[in-house]
């Protein structure tokens, strides 16, 4: 039988719909997705670490799931779709997706206006909202309750060093505030032999491991919250150690330089995320999946503004003039999107081998 539950948003709004997954209450940020593809993808990406996300496409669920394709857990607390598929169709898949998202309690709710609900949060901003079981006799006061028990979300990664699994030619230490395992076999498969650092790792640390490169992940939250992760940043910087920061970690390496960062409206998440190298003059397709942004008008004053959004014109990559390291708000790595960009991880490697003019 099927059992009511309901979407409240922070300025008000209510939705009604059906429980499916954990069938429990969830409050998170609220956020929307616009790609049609790759759910599982999303799903178990660390970028939504604390959120509730909903899809714009209607119908998910319909190959179902597959662990060998993604073996990692949901990182996300709310699912909102309009049409959850109970028979998918895939000669590989291993369950439903109802059963995936309950066994790993994550909350779903179905049968609403998904893209209504996003383009509210497009007018509007991201916001808090919350999942519920039953519906509210007072909305002022349940909204009330929701502003004042929000959870403050920081990114997580492995909890200790992970060494590297194979030789290469290059020694990585791969910082990682939540990194996606696409990310490191990039890497791997360029011939670099990558160890995993945790967050909260400081700047001797990582140097004593001698890397010939440090790539900064990206990850869930607001990048401000990061204080100590910044400061041992700004000391790893010192000591000129060829950087590629991807996600949060462009943006922890632009506040460690003295730039700002801000928050993005609605954010930038999706497969087709337009790009322009200010370099070039190249347009490129790229997959996103953040909140926050360097912000344009507080640049570090080391670093020149290299890609920009072909939708708003905020950053998306920094080349830095004193360091040789460079950094990008998107995920040229991403399997569920476009390839475009996979030229940068090339431009790492040359930075390692001591091509200080790559570009």
């Amino acid at each position: 039988m099927e059992k009511k539950g309901y979407l409240l948003l922070e300025d008000g709004t209510l939705y009604e719909g059906v429980l499916r997954g954990a069938q429990k209450e969830a409050a998170a940020e609220l956020v929307f997705l616009t790609s049609v593809v790759g759910y599982m993808d999303t799903l178990t990406d660390p970028a939504y670490e604390g959120q509730i996300l909903v899809q714009t496409f209607p119908a998910i669920g319909n190959y179902g799931v597959i662990p060998l394709d993604n073996p990692a857990k949901p990182r996300l607390v709310g699912y909102v779709v309009r049409e959850l598929c109970d028979e998918p169709s895939n000669f590989r898949c291993q369950g439903k997706l109802d059963d995936f998202l309950r066994e790993n309690g994550v909350t779903c709710l179905t049968g609403v206006d998904t893209r209504a609900i996003s383009r509210r949060i497009r007018d509007n901003g991201v916001m808090k909202a919350a999942i519920l079981c039953e519906k509210p006799e007072d909305i002022a006061a349940a909204v009330e309750n929701l502003k004042t028990n929000a959870v403050k979300v920081m990114p997580k990664g492995c909890e200790e060093i992970v060494p590297a699994a194979r030789e290469g030619k290059y020694s990585v230490a791969l910082w990682d505030f939540g990194a996606k395992d696409t990310l490191k076999a990039e890497l791997e498969a360029r011939g670099c032999a990558v160890t995993c650092v945790p967050a909260d790792s400081t700047a001797d640390i990582i140097a004593e491991m001698n890397p010939d490169g440090v790539v900064i992940t990206g990850g869930a939250g607001d990048p401000a919250d990061c204080v100590n992760a910044v400061n041992e940043l700004r000391e790893l910087c010192h000591k000129r150690i060829p950087t590629m920061g991807v996600g949060l970690g462009h943006q922890l390496l632009a506040l460690s330089q003295n730039g700002g960062t801000v928050k993005l409206p609605y954010g930038h998440r999706g497969g087709n995320q337009p790009i322009k190298d200010l370099r070039t003059g190249m347009n490129y397709i790229t997959t996103q999946n953040h909140g926050y942004a360097v912000d344009n008008d507080n640049l570090p004053d080391n670093a020149t503004l290299r890609f920009i959004n072909c939708n708003d014109g905020t950053c998306e990559g920094l080349d830095y003039s004193d360091m040789p390291a460079f950094s990008v708000q998107f995920m040229p790595q991403q399997n569920g999107g476009p390839l475009d960009t996979r030229f940068l991880f090339e431009r790492f490697i040359a930075l390692m081998g001591g091509n200080k003019e790559c570009r």
